[in-house]
Order: C-alpha cells, then structure tokens, then sequence
C-alpha cells in the first residue's frame, strides 16, 4: 500500500474513533510510527487529510450502496438490506462526525452534501418509485417530499442536541427513523412483507 492511502487508513480510523476536531497531525504521525515531517510531505495541513479520506470513503460507500441495492428482489428488501448496511456504516462512528465535519472542514462537508443530495437522494427516490411500481408502497406517495425527509433524517440521527449520545447511539436512532419510514409508505402487502422479513406475527 502507499504511504498516502496508509495514512488516509489511519486517518480515517482515528477520525471515526475519536472525532475528527480532537485527532491532530501529531496523533496521525504517532500512530503510523512516522515523523511528522514526512507526513507534511504528503498533505499540508490536516484539512486535506480530511478532504481526501471524504472523498475516498464516499467512492467506497457508493459502490456498495448501489451493490446491496442492486441484489434485493424488491423495495421492501432493498430499503432493509440498505438500512441493515448502514447500520454496519454507522456502528463505531463518533457522534460529533457531522458536528466538525460542518464546522471546521467545510470542503470536506460541501464533498459530503454533493454526495448525499443527488447519489443518496436518487437511490432513495428510485427505491420509493420500484416499491410503487411493485405495489409495495403507497401509490399516492409525494416521492420527492419523502425523499427529502429520509435524506434529512441522516444527519438528525447525529443531532447530538436532539439525541444526547450519552442517551442515544446514533445506530439506534438511525434504525427507528428507518423503520418507521418504511412503516409509513407500505401498503398493506408491502406491510405484510415487511413482517415476513422481519419475522413478525401481528393480529389483523
């Protein structure tokens, strides 16, 4: 591996452990074990760490995204399988991300609102329109209201005023935004393949 994609690994990890405004270049240099000198080699200034590894990580999230939605066989599974991997994405991940990313490193969070307001925002808009196509959901929806709403609800699982992260993991939240989405735009078969998937009798 490269010495520049070593230190974005390592970066990155150090940022999602512990915040990105309480990681600075001499922590990055002590826990690759390198000078700090030939870290300045590679990047100028700790916002073009966090620039690069934005932008390296958003690459990573959109192959994924666009594999796990690619495999589900329909709507229903494709939003639960979409909200199962994000958990995974959201686990470990230190509640003031988005906090430093919007304060302190506003290229890095300009790169972050390109991705989510037309990648996220399009997989999102194309889920609710397969899912009426499919009958799985209601076909009345506003689908760019909703679309924008589930965008939203992303960053209000990091809302650490909102959600306290001494209360609240941001998993947890995320998890109950989702589900009660999804609630909302089922019809009732879709509602009924929900609890097949999710393996749950309720009474009619």
């Amino acid at each position: 591996m490269e010495i520049k994609d070593r230190i974005l690994q390592h970066a990155q990890t150090l940022f999602l452990r512990n915040g990105i405004k309480s990681v600075s270049m001499d922590d990055i240099a002590a826990d690759m074990a390198m000078s700090k000198k030939t870290l300045y080699k590679w990047f100028e200034n700790k916002d073009q760490i966090v620039l690069a590894v934005m932008g390296q990580h958003l690459d990573k999230v959109q192959g994924e995204c666009a594999t796990v939605a690619g495999q589900a066989t329909n709507a229903v599974e494709e939003m639960l399988n979409i909200s199962q991997w994000a958990d995974q994405q959201f686990s470990g991940i230190h509640p003031s991300i988005f906090h430093d990313l919007k304060k302190y490193h506003p290229a890095a969070w300009g790169l972050f609102g390109a991705h989510k307001n037309t990648f996220i925002l399009s997989q999102i808009s194309q889920n609710l329109r397969r899912g009426m196509a499919e009958g799985l959901f209601r076909p009345d929806l506003d689908v760019e209201v909703l679309a924008r709403l589930s965008l939203a609800q992303i960053e209000l699982a990091f809302d650490q005023e909102l959600y306290p992260p001494a209360q609240f993991e941001p998993v947890r939240v995320n998890r109950v935004f989702d589900e009660h989405f999804l609630l909302g735009v089922a019809t009732l078969k879709g509602h009924k393949l929900i609890n097949d998937y999710r393996h749950v009798t309720e009474a009619e």
